[in-house]
């Protein structure tokens, strides 16, 4: 196992600044370019919102677990909940697009999975029966060679 960056969080929104400042912290130590982190803040926070917003739903509290790992000239970062968990069916991401749709035929929520896939390289949903979600994304460093060239 690779070293990582654990956060914990309770799940609320006001704590998502934290998530957002050390991703921030861990990508632009690991080389990433300002817009590669701008897209992972986005698609991080979104998958910590869903777990805000739909694991704890019904509950009075919870926490949001937020795992940042380098491995293989990547960044994976793992967001997992422990509340209530949905069916998710992992779609070819060829077949299920929006783009020849309106956006009247857009489905009300949802559209996150569709956002965290645009900005990220790979993103993986595992549920466990009622007994949370874990979001797993990885962001491919990329051009890092060339940085390296240019320094020379």
């Amino acid at each position: 196992m690779s070293p990582y960056i654990g956060l914990t969080i309770p799940a609320q929104a006001e704590y998502l600044d934290i998530v957002r400042l050390t991703l921030y912290g861990v990508a632009s130590k690991a080389g990433f370019s300002f817009e590669d982190i701008e897209d992972m803040k986005v698609a991080v926070a979104e998958a910590c919102n869903n777990a805000i917003l739909h694991a704890y739903e019904h509950a009075q509290s919870g926490t949001v677990e937020i795992r940042f790992e380098q491995q293989d000239g990547c960044l994976q970062i793992a967001v997992k909940d422990q509340g209530a968990s949905f069916h998710y069916v992992q779609r070819d991401s060829e077949a299920v697009t929006l783009h020849h749709k309106s956006i009247g035929e857009a489905a009300v929520g949802g559209l996150g999975i569709f956002l965290m896939q645009a900005l990220m390289d790979d993103v993986q949903v595992r549920t466990n029966s009622g007994q949370g979600t874990e979001v797993v994304m990885k962001k491919q460093l990329a051009g890092q060679l060339n940085r390296k060239e240019e320094m020379v």
